[in-house]
């Protein structure tokens, strides 16, 4: 995090404690109308296609909590957010949530008061550089110049690694994905750093993507997730169950294909929980017994939604690595639905 947004976190605390004095869900269901703040755009994580409908994995996100609490994936507003304005918005009430690949940190957490409600993609900071560079290490970039999105922790983890490797850089200063894929086109920085995630959709949306390559290291932790505003836990906890039932529904085998015939009732009590055949878990978060079926039909569960948008068989070619469920080595892991 750079020093602009910590010398903001005084006014942005300021304004996230009277936003949070009213209650988020009745005023999204009064609105009729989930305000959600995602990037500027990041192709497969949230971009708007031809016909200005936005798709993408951050994007499911939002459509999955809209149809939790409204009935309907459609009723959204996304709002651009860049690195900078991103925490302005959701302070002062503009958005209701951030869907955009955000990272979780103590002072985002604490001293700017936001709630991080989970984790929808374990990530970590890399680097592109052009095939034609001939470098094939971070450690050999001694000198470069280095496109770098502002008000970001890219920022910070980008100087510690020189400082640490006892190499210089020249920093690129550039607002959006948009204008870093530009710059770095245009040659006007050697490299580009960002969550590797993040390189991996830029690339592939280059005419020649084979003609870059993003380096074998990662220098960070950048656990990427959701948040809302300190002060309205009813709120936070409807985003974060909504990302757990999208979790949880992969573990437990609940598809878009399959979730009509196990709405009906099944012989494992987690997935009735889950689906609202049994208990009372949708009227404990203030919403109804099926809330988690049209989250889950919303986009799929957290598999599909990966699958669709980032993974292998998409442009963008992400493996689930890290993002793999517990119960195949990976880290993603919903707490149970009881």
């Amino acid at each position: 995090m750079n020093k602009s947004v910590f010398l903001g976190a005084v006014t942005v605390a300021g304004l996230a404690a009277g936003a949070a004095a009213a209650a988020t869900i009745d005023d999204v269901k009064a609105r009729g109308k989930l305000n959600c703040g995602v990037t500027t755009g990041l192709v497969g994580f949230a971009a708007p296609d031809a016909n200005g409908e936005w798709n993408g994995f951050d994007v499911a996100v939002c459509r999955a909590v809209a149809a939790a609490v409204l009935g309907d994936p459609t009723a959204v507003e996304f709002v651009p957010t860049t690195g900078k304005t991103r925490f302005t918005a959701l302070a002062s009430g503009e958005i209701d949530m951030l869907a955009r690949n955000t990272t979780w940190t103590f002072s985002r957490d604490v001293d700017l008061k936001f709630e991080f409600t989970g984790i929808n993609y374990y990530d970590g900071q890399g680097f592109m550089v052009p095939k034609g560079l001939g470098v094939s290490s971070a450690k050999e970039l001694d000198g470069a110049t280095v496109c770098i999105q502002t008000g970001t922790t890219t920022e910070l983890n980008l100087a510690d690694f020189f400082r640490k490797n006892n190499i210089s850089y020249e920093p690129v200063p550039i607002e959006t994905n948009a204008e870093a894929q530009q710059q770095y086109l245009a040659g006007a920085c050697d490299a580009y750093t960002t969550d590797a995630s993040g390189l991996a959709a830029t690339r592939a949306t280059f005419e020649t993507p084979a003609d870059h390559v993003i380096l074998p290291e990662i220098i960070s932790k950048e656990p990427l997730g959701p948040l809302v505003r300190h002060g309205d836990s009813e709120w936070g906890d409807v985003v974060r169950w909504t990302l757990n039932a999208l979790i949880a529904a992969e573990e437990l085998g609940v598809t878009s294909a399959n979730i009509d015939e196990m709405a009906a009732g099944t012989n494992s009590p987690e997935v009735n929980r889950l689906l609202g055949t049994e208990g009372t878990l949708g009227e404990m978060l203030g919403v109804d017994k099926d809330w988690a079926v049209r989250a889950i039909k919303a986009g799929g569960n957290y598999g599909e939604i990966f699958a669709r948008n980032i993974g292998e068989e998409t442009p963008i070619g992400l493996a689930r690595g890290l993002n793999a469920q517990w119960t195949d080595g990976g880290l993603l892991y919903a707490p149970p639905f009881r």
